[in-house]
């Protein structure tokens, strides 16, 4: 059954509109975002659809055509979470900031599909966020800019479901080209879109099938781990907000004054805004083995001083950096399970695939699954 026909089942009426955001994959940049630092994500084909219709009892139906599971609340009353459709959260976490913003809304159907693997670090809820803000937005013809939407989006998944997770998923599911990269500055929300070297690499994405769970876990630790460090280096760094303001030599004359923990998390922070920086010049100068080297190192970082990689991931990265044509491979996302990303030269990408669907399973007992994807469009808005 196709959607439309399906929203018409569920809901006895037509839909007027469709939204789509797509998932994303960070290249470069891990950790860095929620500390006001950089980052390089692209946008991925895999995306979250969103079918609408308007209602006017200010109450809003759900339909989750992937877990075929319904859901509804008023706006009326105060929007609480549910624990019995957690899925819906994260609608709910956007129409509770909507309110917030003291937006009037009159209510809407919502189905909601998607094809973003969930909880492998590919940004499912930024894009569910995202899918479902851009559809209540043209819904009530609500004024809205694109930074202040993508704002919104963040406080629904910092405030209501409670992962503190910083700006860049949101951004990169509103803000993506296809064929660009984008680099963001976390802080003042500046970016550029650089263009991919797509007649060159191309982006695999290497799921581990290792999901994990960040709400309230080791995630939120380690923001609190760099707020820590912020805190002791103000003592000889004056002046610095976060850790995107202590500079590589700064931290290295002043990281002996910090516990071993707090340094390790600044440390990775720390010099992983460096790499972001260096791998979007290597990028723009089409330099392959700095590129590699910066993911290689940026992984090392990740499992060694932040300590957010696995077993799998870590397997899963050996595996890529072992086959012809890859330049780099790291994992990506949070950590904990989730997804590798390799840059592999055009011609190779079907090789690599192999070879981690021959020996991911050898070492790990899992079947993975591998994604090629190149840099595609943020989320748009159609009207049926």
């Amino acid at each position: 059954m196709d959607l439309i026909k399906q929203f018409e089942s569920v809901f006895q009426c037509r839909p007027v509109l469709k939204s789509k955001a797509p998932g994303r994959v960070n290249l470069i940049g891990e950790h860095t975002d929620y500390n006001d630092g950089f980052v390089l994500p692209i946008a991925i084909e895999h995306t979250v659809t969103v079918l609408a219709s308007p209602r006017t009892d200010h109450e809003f139906h759900l339909y989750s055509a992937d877990f075929n599971e319904s859901a509804s609340f008023s706006i009326s009353e105060q929007i609480e979470k549910d624990k019995e459709h957690p899925w819906s959260n994260y609608q709910r976490g956007v129409v509770d900031q909507f309110q917030k913003r003291g937006e009037k809304l009159n209510g809407a159907n919502l189905l909601i599909q998607g094809n973003v693997p969930i909880a492998s670090g590919l940004s499912s809820s930024a894009a569910v966020e995202v899918a479902a803000a851009m559809a209540i937005k043209n819904l009530d013809r609500i004024e809205i800019s694109d930074i202040d939407l993508i704002k919104l989006c963040q406080s629904s998944e910092n405030e209501f479901v409670g992962m503190k997770c910083g700006i860049m998923d949101q951004f990169i599911s509103r803000m993506g080209q296809t064929g660009k990269a984008l680099f963001l500055d976390c802080r003042s929300l500046n970016y550029e879109l650089i263009p991919f070297p797509a007649g060159y690499y191309t982006v695999v994405i290497l799921n581990t099938r290792m999901k994990r769970e960040l709400t309230g876990s080791e995630y939120n630790e380690r923001r609190s781990e760099c707020e820590e460090g912020v805190r002791l280096l103000k003592k000889f760094i004056p002046g610095i907000c976060a850790l995107r303001d202590v500079s590589v030599s700064g931290f290295q004359k002043h990281k002996s004054e910090l516990p071993e923990m707090t340094r390790m998390r600044s440390e990775h922070v720390i010099y992983e805004n460096e790499r972001v920086c260096q791998f979007v010049e290597a990028m723009k100068q089409n330099k392959p083995e700095k590129m590699g080297a910066l993911l290689h190192d940026s992984h090392v970082s990740l499992r060694d001083l932040y300590e957010v990689s696995c077993d799998e991931l870590d397997i899963m990265v050996d595996i890529a950096m072992n086959v012809e044509g890859v330049i780099g491979a790291r994992m990506t996302g949070a950590g904990f399970g989730g997804c590798a990303v390799a840059v592999v030269r055009n011609g190779f990408e079907e090789k690599l695939k192999q070879t981690v669907l021959e020996k991911y399973p050898q070492k790990t007992k899992i079947e993975p699954e591998v994604y090629i994807s190149s840099p595609s469009e943020g989320a748009t808005v159609q009207h049926i």
